[in-house]
């Protein structure tokens, strides 16, 4: 039974940004069937979201003497939610709404019962704000719920190796993915990516003579980047991690990028010195370090499978729809899970960009057959630098992706027999 393609959603216009969502007061009927009867109806929808535009995590950014001039300040505290980055995630709740209210998930007006919206986050702060900031889009006016965790010692979903909640054999996480690199080890991987370093580098102004000289290695004759070590290295939880020059690469790619989505004024993006698409080019790195410290089957099994339990289980009889704010990693992990691939323009593929969200959506057949399809919604990198309002004219990307072990039409009982051949128990 074919499924329907992605709803055309009608222009919207926020003034400022919210106000002509529709108000929500009291609780509304349950809603309509989607008018075309023969075709497949939604009944829910699981998103997994990363949280919205922050700064850095902390500071420095990268070592010192591997840039010529300090760093922007931000008016946010360092991995916190920032003012701009929760408006482009209320508009993308927006923009969700009104998808969902079409494809007859959610009610048109009104609040929705309790029992049919499922809000959570992560124990950072950062993705409860974004939790927030998409209620807000989704359900102007109305008092939704977020839950999260207590602390980060609580958080066995979202951070399930940090908690301890799952285990992994180091080595065996490691083995899996140095099987992934080209022959020639970490050396061959770094070659073949020596222009964009050159870029990297170019933006940096990097490095000084005095960084080479107290390198952890002799430097090569030209400073540069290479003094830092690229063999692989065992990170926290047993994860293992692409070494400290694919890491500060990944890092610095990842500032400019909020840098640009933040809006600052293109001489204090990367210093003047990257056009937007140069920045893309530079998140190369930024998949780097999620293909091989996310992707290996062993890792992404151990390391997604709290939250792929707990999205199968919403799916098969949770609420209308169910959305869970975390981070990159979270995705990352899920995407290598179940081999799920996707590309949001200007961005690498399998890059998940701030406000990104992979998804799965379960439809009813005529026949009663219930279907699933995977997704995945991201805005733009304009769409959020410049809090552009998201409707038929200017759609932010979504697109349905294939689940390699389920062909479509991919039944349930389908694919919770491929979820849950993947899923490693906790603590194990």
């Amino acid at each position: 039974m074919p499924l329907p393609p992605p709803s055309r959603i009608p222009a919207l216009v926020l003034v400022p940004w919210l106000l002509a969502a529709a108000s929500c007061a009291g609780h509304a009927d349950e809603p309509v069937a989607t008018p075309e009867a023969a075709e497949p109806k939604l009944e829910r929808v699981v998103m997994l979201m990363r949280h919205g535009v922050r700064p850095p995590t902390k500071a420095p950014v990268s070592p010192k003497g591997t840039h010529d001039q300090p760093w922007p300040e931000w008016s946010t505290d360092y991995g916190e939610l920032t003012a701009h980055g929760y408006r482009a995630v209320a508009l993308l709740g927006h923009w969700d709404r009104r998808r969902w209210i079409e494809e007859g998930l959610l009610p048109e007006e009104g609040c929705p019962w309790s029992a049919d919206i499922e809000i959570a986050a992560s124990a950072k702060s950062r993705a409860q704000d974004t939790a927030r900031a998409m209620a807000e889009g989704l359900f102007p006016a109305c008092s939704i719920e977020i839950a999260f965790p207590a602390n980060a010692e609580a958080d066995i979903e979202f951070h399930p190796l940090d908690s301890g909640a799952a285990r992994m054999d180091p080595q065996q996480a490691m083995a899996q993915a140095r099987e992934m690199l080209p022959p020639g080890g970490e050396a061959a991987l770094v070659a073949e990516n020596a222009p964009l370093f050159g870029l990297l580098e170019r933006a940096l102004g990097c490095c000084s003579p005095t960084f080479c000289e107290a390198g952890p290695r002799p430097a090569s004759k030209q400073c540069g980047l290479d003094a830092l070590p690229a063999k692989f290295e065992q990170g926290g939880g047993g994860r293992p991690k692409v070494g400290a020059l694919l890491g500060t690469a990944s890092t610095i790619s990842q500032t400019f990028l909020l840098e640009y989505l933040e809006g600052f004024p293109m001489e204090q993006v990367a210093w003047g010195r990257l056009s937007r698409d140069e920045i893309g080019e530079l998140l190369e790195f930024h998949r780097i370090k999620f293909r091989f410290e996310g992707r290996a089957p062993y890792v992404a099994a151990h390391a997604a499978s709290p939250l792929a339990a707990r999205m199968l289980a919403s799916l098969r009889d949770g609420a209308r729809l169910t959305l869970l704010t975390g981070h990159d990693t979270n995705i990352a992990d899920l995407g290598g899970l179940l081999d799920l691939h996707w590309q949001v323009p200007g961005y690498p593929e399998d890059d998940p960009p701030p406000g990104g969200a992979l998804g799965f959506a379960l439809f009813q057949a005529p026949d009663g057959e219930r279907l699933v399809r995977a997704f995945y919604r991201s805005q733009t990198m304009d769409q959020v630098r410049e809090l552009q309002p998201l409707g038929d004219d200017n759609p932010p990307y979504f697109e349905y992706l294939p689940i390699p072990g389920c062909d479509a039409p991919c039944r349930l009982p389908d694919f919770e027999a491929l979820v849950e051949s993947k899923l490693v128990a906790p603590g194990a």
